[in-house]
């Protein structure tokens, strides 16, 4: 099983102690290729793109951008995934045009970064603002209904990116996120696709009352990779831990000797991303190879 690093660490994006001249420098000069030199160089060869760089970093995804990307997939035998946009967009608003354009934004960054045939897109289906709905004090009539509507508009966006991106529809991965699990099970289901389990979203509870194995064993015939880092697990009460996710393993809840051995019984073969800065997740790959040290490839 390889484990890999996502690349959005926002210290090697912006380093702090700079002045604002030399923070603008930084921002035109940054190489994408060299960031993901530097997590080779740290013993991880599978890194999660994110696709929210080109918000402040447009040049990251540029041809030439991408070009010297392929060039060191090749030279170092490297793997990819992509995470695709999720700052800025809502895929399931019901606000047509807002939706359409949230469409088109994640449809290009799959059409930049093809080239480099990612094992997997990751994507949020449903946005912030359906989240906000789904934990607002409302009627349970109510808010299904809502939780409905966002699915609907989620459904429209899902149908535009896989006609016009052409990716088969098990590289699309859509991750559980702060929206109910059954519904995001659904959409999986529905188009076919990929499910991205996120491990501590699921422990604090943001994709609502499941327990965690309950979840992996439901998504195991679709589960396309998995976003790795603990948390505290909230109990089966419909409450959530804002802020109590993205810790290093053994922080939190995670039965990691289950979670892995679970894996290992299913001869699961996908991506496993860290969402986590460089340190936690070091420390993380090394608590792994205690536990199961013939588990990683």
């Amino acid at each position: 099983m390889q484990f890999g690093i996502m690349a959005m660490q926002m210290d090697a994006l912006i380093p702090a102690g700079l002045s604002a001249a030399q923070v603008m420098t930084h921002i035109a000069s940054f190489d994408h290729a060299s960031l993901v030199r530097s997590f080779y160089d740290q013993g991880f060869r599978l890194v999660e793109l994110g696709g929210d760089l080109a918000m402040f970093l447009p040049h990251t995804f540029s041809p030439q951008a991408i070009e010297r990307l392929g060039t060191l997939k090749q030279e170092l035998g490297l793997r990819y995934t992509v995470h695709l946009p999720l700052w800025s967009v809502e895929p399931s608003t019901p606000l047509t045009p807002v939706r359409e354009g949230s469409a088109r934004a994640i449809i290009e960054n799959i059409l930049q970064t093809q080239p480099l045939s990612p094992e997997a897109y990751v994507l949020h289906a449903t946005g912030a603002l359906a989240a906000e709905f789904y934990r607002m004090r409302m009627s349970e009539t109510a808010r299904s209904l809502l939780l409905r509507i966002f699915q609907g508009g989620a459904r429209q966006s899902l149908r535009a990116i896989l006609d016009a991106a052409g990716i088969p529809s098990r590289r699309l991965a859509i991750e559980t996120v702060e929206f109910p699990f059954d519904l995001t099970l659904e959409l999986a289901e529905e188009f076919d696709l990929s499910i991205c389990l996120d491990t501590g979203h699921v422990l604090v509870g943001f994709a609502g009352p499941i327990e965690l194995f309950d979840a992996l064993e439901r998504c195991l015939p679709r589960l396309g990779e998995i976003h790795l880092h603990d948390g505290p697990w909230q109990g089966p009460e419909m409450t959530i831990g804002y802020g109590k996710d993205h810790q290093a393993l053994g922080k939190g809840s995670l039965d990691l000797p289950r979670f892995l051995q679970r894996l290992e019984t299913a001869d699961f073969q996908g991506p496993v991303i860290f969402e986590l800065g460089v340190a936690d997740a070091l420390a993380s790959l090394e608590l792994i190879r205690k536990i199961r040290p013939g588990i990683i490839t």
